[in-house]
């Protein structure tokens, strides 16, 4: 009897990146962390170890030319991904939301989706050896009660975790309902990404 798959989740990764723009954003997301106290103080009450934009600022695009770049860079990766997803849309997606995070060693962030959006994705600007990978999770896991395991030979499709290997100038994109975590960092010096989301 044939089998066939049903349901799929997709995932997108590209290496997109020059080396002026990662330079460029390395620079602006350092500076931003100095300067925006608001994001530090939120970033400690939260016990966010290091530093995230994700409260304090929402205009990154206008604030600095980098990030203004980062965002036509996304815009072209978003729409391939919206493509290949076969989204059936009046209108192109939009940037809603782009925040820094300058994750210092031992940093992570627990399981979490993106409510009211479409596709969200990360931007990895520096990522030293030994970086926390991205998790992704099967949406199903909460329904799967008496699963058993797979076999260690099981292909990626069927596994219950998949994990992203960030680098410098790569973007992950997947539907804003998919669970996912960033496994902790257990690099040294500063792991700087760009996070985001698109409806």
């Amino acid at each position: 009897m044939p089998v066939r798959s049903l349901f799929a989740s997709l995932f997108y990764e590209a290496d997109a990146g020059s080396s002026d723009l990662l330079e460029d954003l390395e620079h602006s997301c350092r500076q931003l962390a100095e300067d925006d106290l608001a994001g530090r103080r939120w970033s400690r009450d939260h016990g966010y170890k290091g530093y995230t934009s994700y409260a304090s600022l929402n205009d990154l695009p206008e604030r600095d030319p980098a990030f203004h770049d980062l965002k036509r860079l996304l815009d072209k990766e978003v729409r391939a991904f919206a493509k290949a997803a076969h989204f059936d849309l009046a209108k192109p997606l939009k940037l809603d939301s782009m925040w820094v995070n300058v994750l210092k060693p031992g940093g992570t962030h627990s399981g979490h989706i993106h409510p009211h959006s479409i596709v969200s994705g990360t931007f990895y600007v520096a990522v030293p050896p030994g970086s926390g990978a991205l998790k992704l999770e099967d949406p199903r896991l909460a329904m799967l009660m008496a699963a058993p395991g797979r076999t260690d030979d099981a292909p990626e499709q069927l596994l219950p975790f998949i994990y992203g290997e960030p680098a410098a100038g790569r973007v992950f994109l997947w539907e804003s309902w998919l669970r996912h975590e960033v496994m902790p960092h257990a690099g040294k010096g500063e792991r700087i990404s760009v996070s985001f989301n698109y409806r």
